[in-house]
């Protein structure tokens, strides 16, 4: 088992958010959402993993949207341990940062970052429909929504994710860069074909 790292003053992700560090845990994540949707007091994860089950429809529509953002984000490296996130992130830059699935109990993801004394992690909190980080008072009813307010923020706790591809396709670049010009609420008045309008929407945010 791999201890995380410790909270500390020089640790700037968290002492600026005041944000929480992900504890070891026991049960490894081994499998997300399931395919197809029932009804929201039928929802279950399989039962060799350590989720309960869903409290409502809407959360599990939030979570299966999520997943499927996620396949198209990029930077979504799945059951990664964290001995390996850490070493991803060891020779990147600070504010450099990943998604992985969280270790955690009850907890669907965790953000791994560098920061300036080295790599860390802080879960990403699920309830009533919003992602906060533990530890946040800040709430968003989608994870990248909250990654696009972090990234942006000017205290810069988040600033490049890492991809999995290096160097990114043409197409995402190209996508990444009209929606940061159109803006993701204006992607369906933008003059391309029905086509490519659908790859816009796959992923509408600028990360």
């Amino acid at each position: 088992m791999v201890a995380h790292s410790s909270l500390t003053p020089e640790n700037g992700i968290v002492s600026e958010l005041g944000c929480r560090l992900e504890p070891p845990a026991r049960d490894p994540l081994r499998a997300r959402v399931p395919h197809g949707v029932g009804r929201p007091d039928a929802v279950q994860i399989p039962r060799n993993t350590h989720f309960h089950t869903f409290r409502s429809q809407a959360d599990f529509s939030t979570i299966t949207r999520t997943s499927a953002l996620l396949d198209e984000c990029g930077f979504y490296w799945g059951p990664l341990s964290v001995s390996s996130a850490h070493e991803k992130l060891r020779g990147e830059p600070v504010g450099t940062f990943l998604i992985r699935d969280s270790r955690q109990k009850d907890c669907f993801f965790t953000i791994s970052v560098k920061t300036a004394t080295g790599p860390t992690n802080i879960r990403v909190i699920f309830r009533a429909g919003s992602f906060s980080l533990d530890g946040s008072k800040e709430a968003f009813d989608c994870l990248f929504k909250l990654l696009e307010h972090y990234v942006s923020s000017p205290r810069k706790v988040l600033l490049t994710p890492l991809h999995k591809a290096c160097p990114r396709s043409l197409q995402e670049l190209c996508r990444k860069s009209i929606v940061a010009t159109f803006g993701r609420e204006n992607l369906r008045n933008v003059p391309l074909n029905p086509v490519l309008k659908d790859y816009l929407e796959s992923f509408p945010f600028k990360l």
